[in-house]
């Protein structure tokens, strides 16, 4: 099987379907990640929150230890719109490697980049025959994330966890509860399920 995970910045896939590539990848799949932004980023006064060499640096250590194929399409941080570019963007890795199962952000994410992305690869993945949407930040939305499609990732949550933890700058920013909390969300969704540990998705089709 040929899988696609797409995130706007380096630790989204990490943090929305990390586990899921490590399965993927045990069990023989090949995964490729399309990081669509450089992931520099400043804060709303200028300040420089994470650098696009640190931010890359950071992304291929996290490719290294989930082993996964990553590709770079250099989009200004907060500034990825839903159009006609973006599609074709990922539909040209989608026809590249002729992915049999994708993995996005959710289309109604409170994050801009998270939503412009997950609306175009509505588009982008028409053709695909599965395709599953992940959340990727703590944030509230007046449309929850209703999950309807759970990974069993016990065997995986250590090396996910190791993953994220090579986003150094993310953790810098955030403190040592942004990890927690991932961690906390696996827990919890492997406790719906009596397993230990579990990634939650929001199912849009799915052939099996």
């Amino acid at each position: 099987m040929n899988v696609l995970a797409i995130g706007a910045h380096f630790d989204d896939v990490e943090i929305g379907c990390g586990g899921a590539i490590a399965k993927h990848r045990k069990n023989g799949d090949r995964v490729i990640v399309q990081v669509v932004t450089h992931s520099k980023y400043n804060n709303h006064n200028g300040d420089l929150i994470r650098e696009k060499d640190e931010a890359l640096h950071e992304g291929k250590k996290a490719a290294e230890i989930l082993d996964y194929e990553l590709i770079c399409n250099n989009y200004e941080t907060k500034h990825v719109q839903f159009n006609h570019v973006l599609i074709e963007d990922i539909n040209k890795v989608i026809d590249a490697y002729h992915i049999d199962l994708v993995y996005t952000h959710w289309d109604k994410d409170v994050h801009q980049d998270h939503q412009a992305i997950g609306r175009a690869t509505l588009a982008a993945a028409r053709k695909v025959p599965s395709l599953l949407m992940y959340q990727s930040n703590l944030y509230m939305n007046t449309n929850p994330f209703s999950a309807n499609y759970f990974i069993d990732i016990s065997e995986f949550i250590d090396v996910k966890m190791k993953a994220i933890c090579s986003h150094a700058s993310e953790i810098k920013k955030f403190g040592d509860e942004w990890t927690d909390f991932w961690f906390s969300e696996a827990k919890n969704n492997g406790k719906r399920f009596n397993v230990r540990y579990a990634e939650a998705f929001y199912l849009v089709k799915y052939l099996w």
